[in-house]
């Protein structure tokens, strides 16, 4: 299959549904070899027959605890002994809860989603990283948020913290990888419409028209925007952009 990903492997996180499901499908879409995992079996089973449908190759590994370091290192060196090594890490999978305001957020909740946001991203990146110097190089893509660059209203002190530290942990990733061929970027999505959000309009239903209210696009995001342009990060085209955080937010952070 030809593409701008043809001869990659990519391994991709949380591809049982979402942005994970939405990558999965363009990165093979553009030639690459996917390796994706999910805690969602059900949902990662589905994802692969999509993909092998639309003609891509993927292989589906689950369930896979990423925030479980030992769990980490077993996905990532058995994804790599299948393939031969792999040259693309798109670490994609977060959970997160909200709890409340800072005064009133669970400390359960507080580690937990540092655990399932910021953890689960240096445990992969540490265990990729002698495959990567082992290929000779690679691109690690790391889904950080918005929220990571700005305060919000809401109980969103532990995500924004954990999202805070994925852009901290890119930035000296790259620098740590550069000299190596290494290349580390983020993306940093606004609001996006994924099966968590859909679930929460349902409860909610005024919450899409008052999010949408302050993205200048007047909308929400799709999870195939934000797989295009990690296809673009991981592709050759990409070849000297490392340590950029790129958002992707309809405007949301220009007011």
């Amino acid at each position: 299959m030809s593409g701008r990903l043809a001869g990659k492997v990519a391994l991709i996180t949380g591809t049982g549904g979402g942005q994970g499901r939405a990558a999965a499908l363009a990165f093979a879409a553009e030639g690459a070899k996917v390796v994706g995992c999910d805690l969602d079996v059900g949902g990662n089973e589905e994802t692969l027959r999509l993909v092998e449908a639309a003609g891509g190759t993927m292989t589906g590994m689950q369930p896979v605890d990423l925030g479980d370091a030992e769990a980490s290192k077993r996905w990532i060196d058995e994804a790599a002994a299948y393939h031969g090594g792999f040259d693309v890490l798109y670490n994609n999978a977060a959970s997160v809860r909200f709890g409340g305001l800072i005064p009133d957020l669970p400390l359960e909740d507080w580690h937990y989603t540092i655990r399932n946001e910021l953890d689960l991203v240096f445990y992969a990146t540490k265990f990729a990283w002698p495959h990567l110097l082992a290929r000779g190089g690679g691109v690690i893509i790391n889904t950080a948020s918005v929220v990571g660059m700005m305060g919000a209203n809401g109980p969103m002190a532990a995500h924004a913290a954990a999202k805070a530290g994925v852009i901290g942990l890119t930035r000296q990733a790259a620098a740590e990888g550069a000299a190596a061929g290494i290349r580390v970027v983020s993306i940093s999505p606004g609001p996006i419409e994924s099966p968590p959000t859909i679930a929460r309009f349902q409860e909610h239903p005024q919450m899409r028209d008052q999010v949408a209210a302050g993205i200048p696009l007047g909308r929400w995001g799709q999870p195939e925007e934000i797989a295009r342009v990690a296809v673009f990060l991981a592709s050759d085209e990409a070849s000297f952009i490392t340590g950029a955080n790129y958002v992707a937010d309809g405007g949301m952070t220009t007011v």
